[in-house]
């Protein structure tokens, strides 16, 4: 399953909370997708943790909406609906446009940078997925400049759930390309310590992102 290579986040004292951190990065960069079920035995044997623990998890992450318990099947990815789209859009504007507010001085914007950077060797290599990756870090790194880790939390569930909505979308590359360059313009903006420009252009963006996934939907719904 490719899990093997995560073993070592769990170190020796495996935790609930760490094994449903692995499951939620996954989630977040497309490994597993709507619909997928998770089984017990396969994640348990590759990263060596107890059905136990791994019930655990999938109990935590049922209750963030991103896994899914049916009687007699088992745990599957959630498939999200459109009302879930709409909901999680208003939650990113608060706590995105929200960190930008009140700027006034340039930040640091390393990781921001860093997320341009990945992005631009994932569109080299046209791994459309690895895109989606690098943009969502991007934005969990706008989010990060308020300095709250409860915000922080908050945004890896809000991330790891829109993750879900992508799969919507059939072509990825038409999904995040262009957003690229407005990343590059925001982190223009916000390196200046222009607050409210930053997040002028934030609000917009998140806009335009949330339409084009509600058009997704509608289309699948006609066919």
């Amino acid at each position: 399953m490719g899990l093997s290579a995560d073993r070592g986040l769990l170190g020796r004292t495996s935790t609930v909370e760490r094994l449903a951190d692995i499951l939620r990065a996954r989630i977040t960069e497309g490994f597993f997708t709507p619909g997928e079920r998770l089984a017990e035995d396969s994640i348990g044997s590759a990263l060596k943790v107890s059905r136990n623990t791994v019930r655990e998890a999938f109990r935590l992450l049922t209750h963030e909406r991103l896994l899914v318990h049916e009687l007699n099947r088992g745990v599957f990815v959630r498939q999200a609906t459109v009302e879930d789209l709409v909901d999680l859009y208003r939650v990113r504007k608060l706590l995105e446009c929200g960190a930008v507010r009140y700027l006034v001085d340039p930040p640091d914007v390393s990781d921001l940078a860093s997320a341009i950077h990945q992005a631009e060797a994932a569109v080299l290599a046209e791994d459309w997925r690895g895109l989606g990756t690098a943009n969502m870090v991007f934005h969990q790194a706008i989010t990060a400049l308020a300095g709250s880790p409860r915000m922080n939390e908050l945004m890896r569930g809000v991330l790891a759930e829109l993750r879900l909505h992508f799969h919507s979308m059939p072509d990825r590359r038409r999904l995040h390309e262009p957003f690229l360059e407005r990343n590059r313009e925001i982190l223009s903006v916000i390196e200046t310590g222009d607050g409210p420009g930053a997040e002028r252009l934030l609000h917009k963006y998140l806009d335009d992102s949330e339409h084009q996934l509600i058009e997704a939907y509608q289309a699948a719904d006609t066919r």
